[in-house]
């Protein structure tokens, strides 16, 4: 099984819509994807390392999938609609990682 991060660094000028990324994105990241998004998970960053330090990420969304290869070929064919609500709910660049998952627990 993979995992598809997407991260919104912290920015602190930046805006960033966690209802709508919660409530409209993600359902419709996953509606594209369909069978392939096996499930996908939403964090709200809260803090960072520190006491009173800003999170390093502002909100990250983690995309499950059993192959990149399945991935891909799931979201190239919604890739300009999926990137192109990007600017509905922020300003910011976001950063992807594709990782293996090691080992998890339900």
């Amino acid at each position: 099984m993979i995992k598809v991060s997407v991260m919104y660094p912290h920015k602190p000028e930046a805006r960033f819509d966690h209802a709508y990324y919660r409530d409209k994105h993600m359902p419709l990241v996953q509606e594209r994807l369909g069978h392939v998004c096996r499930f996908y998970t939403v964090d709200k960053g809260l803090a960072g390392g520190s006491p009173g330090e800003a999170p390093t990420y502002v909100a990250m969304c983690h995309i499950y999938c059993d192959s990149v290869d399945a991935f891909n070929t799931a979201f190239a064919p919604h890739a300009q609609e999926i990137l192109g609500d990007i600017p509905n709910y922020t300003d910011l660049t976001p950063v992807l990682q594709i990782s293996e998952v090691v080992v998890g627990q339900p």
